[in-house]
């Protein structure tokens, strides 16, 4: 018989909104990124290639300050958050420095930083180099997104749709098609569909069995994939599910003893390594089926079996801390309760997340590492 949690996020949910009435302070306004540097290696740029932007879809792992803009709980616009970004600016990010998308902007030469869409004071030039539409709480189940107030996965494809008009007023409808066939589209979501409103929340469960789930998602994801193409996109990247057993939070919840047992919980990796085998078939059916009509490059990145070797061959990777994170206790923080108050670990770079959900900026830069492949072969033709 399955074991309850301790602890729902519902619970969480509770406490981060309970917390958000007393502390109201925490809420920063957003402040203008400039020029900077910090000590994780900048990737080396494709100079060669040819690619006009960078357009993120997805969740927190990807939104850089969209939920900014949102009035919603799920937000990091506060320290610690940020603490090793340039000028240690709390922008959004859920990490302490730069996302996994900032790596590759830079990678591609179009930008070091990928700024959030919702941001008005961005620049025609900032809009023409790439954005992010994500928003942290986001998910492809049209239920996971409500849980938190956030931007949806059908949001984000109508403000690209607002985004793609901007773009044409200013240059040109044709010069405009022919941006969107050389941007590359990437996409980080799921995670959140089932940590959050599958294995948390009764109703998912009650209609569906955790592989008819899966397939749910599965579909949505095509449908989504299918949106962008119609609007133009031709290179699309998607990383699969880490082994979500391993978050911090999901340790803790489900451990039967969270302090002194915190290895991974198989039940849900397990759930990642399936979902993801679905996904990989999926995006290759999707470029298969899309090419006959356009030529279409879409790839998958392995995020899984890079954080999975990371785990377990933790002290010899880099990093010495991969079952807590960096703020706080490292058993429960997140958002709201990771916050100014919190104690925070000294160096980062040791731990492979910043908070119990989200990864620090090394593991970021590891898993950008890891889609090197992906990025080079949807931009191929472009080189």
């Amino acid at each position: 018989m399955n074991q309850h949690p301790r602890f729902s996020h519902f619970a969480l949910i509770l406490i981060l909104f309970l917390f958000l009435l007393h502390f109201p302070t925490f809420f920063y306004k957003s402040q203008a990124l400039t020029n900077g540097g910090r000590h994780t290696k900048a990737p080396t740029t494709n100079s060669s290639s040819s690619v006009a932007a960078l357009l993120v879809f997805g969740d927190s792992t990807v939104d850089p300050g969209n939920n900014n803009f949102v009035p919603t709980i799920f937000r990091s616009n506060f320290p610690p958050y940020g603490k090793d970004f340039p000028f240690h600016i709390p922008t959004g990010r859920f990490s302490n420095g730069r996302l996994s998308t900032d790596f590759i902007a830079s990678y591609f030469g179009v930008k070091d930083y990928v700024p959030p869409y919702l941001d008005p004071t961005l620049s025609i030039e900032d809009l023409m180099t790439g954005v992010s539409f994500a928003s942290a709480g986001s998910g492809f189940d049209p239920l996971t997104p409500k849980v938190g107030n956030v931007v949806s996965i059908a949001a984000q494809v109508e403000y690209f749709k607002e985004y793609k008009q901007r773009l044409e007023s200013a240059i040109g409808k044709q010069r405009t098609i022919n941006h969107i066939k050389n941007t590359v589209f990437f996409i980080s979501a799921a995670t959140n569909d089932f940590v959050i409103t599958y294995f948390n929340l009764p109703l998912r469960r009650k209609t569906f069995t955790l592989s008819a789930y899966q397939q749910f998602i599965i579909q949505q994801i095509s449908q989504f994939f299918q949106a962008l193409w119609a609007e133009g996109a031709r290179r699309i990247v998607m990383p699969g599910l880490a082994p979500m057993g391993c978050l911090p939070v999901v340790i803790t919840l489900y451990s039967s003893n969270a302090f002194l047992e915190r290895g991974c919980i198989d039940r849900y990796s397990a759930a990642a390594r399936d979902f993801n085998a679905l996904l990989q078939a999926e995006l290759l059916s999707l470029q298969t089926r899309l090419s006959q009509k356009s030529p279409t490059f879409i790839a998958y990145i392995d995020a899984y079996d890079r954080v999975t070797e990371i785990i377990r061959n933790v002290g010899k990777s880099g990093f010495e801390k991969v079952d807590v994170g960096c703020c706080g206790s490292g058993y429960l923080e997140m958002s709201l309760l990771c916050n100014y108050k919190s104690p925070v670990c000294p160096d980062a770079d040791k731990y492979l997340f910043f908070d119990a959900i989200h990864p620090t900026e090394k593991l970021y830069y590891n898993l950008f590492q890891a889609g090197i492949p992906a990025f080079d072969y949807v931009t191929r033709d472009l080189r």
